[in-house]
């Protein structure tokens, strides 16, 4: 509905329609999210929790809980790590024995018999184990694995991946070592005498070594103990840094959250008038005078009528390229009078920079990650980040993941490796994982098995 403001007298002054305009202020993100500290510093703040002396991860303990919203209000991010964990874990694990190698190099495996260790294996213990664990590995940079004995600690029953944010390691002795993990829904404020859970952490060195010698000691029986796996490629001692973890320090992260604030309230508040009609106050003597009116309410009630029907005439795609017609005269001097004029107004929301570096962003968060962007869709079409999107390009990028995800499988095998070798099982048992592989048609298939 056009509405209009008149003066004392019912003549209007100004008019605006309703139809696709929304008139408001503009502005931007009210606020600048703080910069997370380090996870570990060389000299970390430590944290007094019942004589025991916690290393805290990050400024106040709180680099977990903030990294965790960070990584939520950042979708490229948190698709990008989803996407690692599954392409990581494939499509499970399987216990095997490398028997040798072929002409290509590439393993002979022999699957191994034991049925106890292949339930193990596709049971919803190992699956949630590695899924939890490969989830804190990529968004938190360390995972706490707890293994679980049994009443008389002869072998091991549990595998579990106690939540990292609710994880704090204790400063390391006089020999190095770090020895104690405290487990407290509380942190990042201190837990109080009984709010807290302390497990003793098994030695990075050889975790299956020491957990047997704590076996042989007797020191099994009523416990159950922390293995930590990390990356230690940020050279952290206490806290591994995450892999995303560059691409925040480098600002990326915070141009990728700030750029959809700012275009949504851009275009929340953005002035859209299309036309402006201008007309003469002549007209209204003559298509309203005030005479046939009773009075000046009846008379403005008419003229926002008679407004609507020209919004109606020019909004619309029923109205599209649709003509307007106006009649004008010229007064005895010459002059034009009751001339309507209507103009259209250039429209100057143009965030193309805007959307150049968010695609920007998104690709070097991708980077930091270690994805080729076209895998995910995030290939630009030109400048800088143009990439081919074809399948042979995202089919062998895929495959460049899986071949760099070995090492960082290898860790997460390795609290099962401690595990089943506790149990009893064959020095000479390993364990793989399966992946699907996209094929082109020509192959006869479209996807086909590869063991890793």
């Amino acid at each position: 509905m056009a509405k209009a403001l008149f003066n004392a007298n019912g003549v209007p002054l100004i008019g605006y329609g309703s139809r696709g305009t929304y008139i408001s202020t503009t502005g931007a993100p009210p606020e600048k999210l703080k910069q997370v500290a380090q996870p570990s510093d060389d000299d970390p703040d430590t944290t007094d929790v019942d004589g025991i002396e916690i290393s805290d991860w990050g400024t106040g303990n709180k680099f977990p809980s903030t990294a965790d919203k960070i990584i939520n209000s950042v979708s490229v991010l948190n698709s990008g790590l989803k996407f690692i964990r599954n392409f990581t874990l494939g499509q499970g694990i399987f216990p095997v024995i490398v028997t040798g190698y072929d002409d290509n190099g590439n393993e002979v495996l022999k699957p191994v018999e034991d049925s106890k260790l292949h339930n193990f294996a596709k049971s919803r213990l190992v699956r949630r184990y590695l899924e939890k664990a490969t989830r804190d590995y990529l968004k938190f940079g360390p995972a706490f694995v707890q293994h679980i004995p049994n009443a008389d600690g002869s072998q091991l029953v549990g595998v579990n991946t106690i939540n990292a944010k609710y994880c704090r390691l204790n400063v390391a002795d006089k020999m190095g070592l770090i020895n104690k993990c405290v487990v407290s829904g509380k942190w990042p404020d201190t837990p109080s005498k009984g709010e807290y859970t302390l497990h003793d952490v098994l030695d990075e060195y050889d975790p299956a070594a020491d957990l047997q010698r704590r076996k042989w000691a007797g020191k099994i029986k009523g416990k159950s103990f922390i293995q930590v796996i990390r990356d230690s490629w940020s050279n952290n001692e206490y806290y591994s840094s995450p892999v995303w973890y560059s691409a925040y320090t480098a600002g990326w992260i915070e141009i990728a959250q700030k750029i959809p604030a700012f275009l949504k309230t851009v275009y929340t508040n953005q002035i859209t008038w299309k036309w402006h009609v201008q007309i003469p106050y002549a007209f209204w003597d003559r298509k309203f005078p005030e005479a046939n009116f009773a009075s000046a309410q009846l008379r403005m009630d008419a003229i926002n009528g008679f407004m609507d029907e020209i919004e109606t005439n020019l909004c619309g795609t029923e109205n599209a390229n649709k003509p307007i017609f106006t009649m004008f005269e010229m007064n005895p001097q010459g002059k034009v009078e009751e001339q309507w004029i209507i103009k259209p107004l250039e429209n100057k929301l143009n965030n193309e920079q805007e959307l150049i570096s968010s695609a920007a962003a998104n690709s070097e968060i991708l980077f930091s990650l270690m994805i080729n962007p076209n895998v995910l869709g995030a290939g630009m079409p030109g400048g800088t980040y143009a990439g081919n999107q074809g399948g042979s390009n995202i089919r062998e990028a895929f495959l460049v993941n899986i071949a760099n995800a070995w090492l960082d499988r290898q860790n997460l095998l390795d609290p099962l490796e401690t595990f089943v070798r506790f149990n009893g099982a064959p020095e000479t048992m390993e364990w793989r994982f399966r992946n699907t592989i996209l094929t082109t048609l020509d192959t006869g298939s479209g996807t086909k098995k590869l063991l890793s």
